[in-house]
């Protein structure tokens, strides 16, 4: 009974070791949008928009912030003006809001996450969103080589 117990032990450490996954997201938007980072109101300076529910945020010292909403923001892209709401002066995501006014009114919609980028990161966000062509290494031009030429057999 004793060793039933002990195997049954062992077994169920097992199973657990073998099912726990470590290591990154396999989903690289996932790992994106967990950012925790958060933007002084007063800093901002300028704002892209991505998509209905992607922003490209330029703040003071020309510090880039990727903002993700919670849902889609349909008119963002043809709305007037976007601003940012927060009781605290720093917008936060999770607890603060964009506010779009698309001239009939304005929607006020949760951001989800923002997470500072690197100038690498930018430039890919910007490439993932068709905002900006990928640069391509321009192709070597053929080098002469002394004695390789193609001789032809009669």
């Amino acid at each position: 009974m004793l060793k039933q117990i002990l195997i049954t032990i062992s077994l169920c450490a097992l199973v657990a070791c073998a099912s726990t996954e470590q290591g990154q997201p396999k989903d690289p938007l996932a790992a994106e949008t967990s950012g925790l980072d958060c933007i002084s109101q007063a800093s901002i300076r300028d704002y892209t928009v991505l998509n209905d529910q992607n922003l490209l945020v330029t703040a003071a010292a020309n510090r880039k912030y990727h903002v993700a909403l919670s849902r889609r923001a349909f008119g963002l892209r043809s709305s007037r003006a976007i601003g940012f709401h927060s009781a605290t002066g720093r917008i936060c995501g999770g607890f603060d809001e964009v506010v779009v006014d698309n001239g009939l009114g304005s929607e006020k919609i949760r951001i989800s996450s923002i997470r500072r980028l690197s100038p690498e990161s930018e430039e890919e966000l910007l490439i993932r969103f068709g905002k900006k062509e990928p640069e391509f290494e321009q192709a070597r031009q053929p080098v002469a080589v002394e004695g390789a030429e193609v001789e032809e057999l009669d």
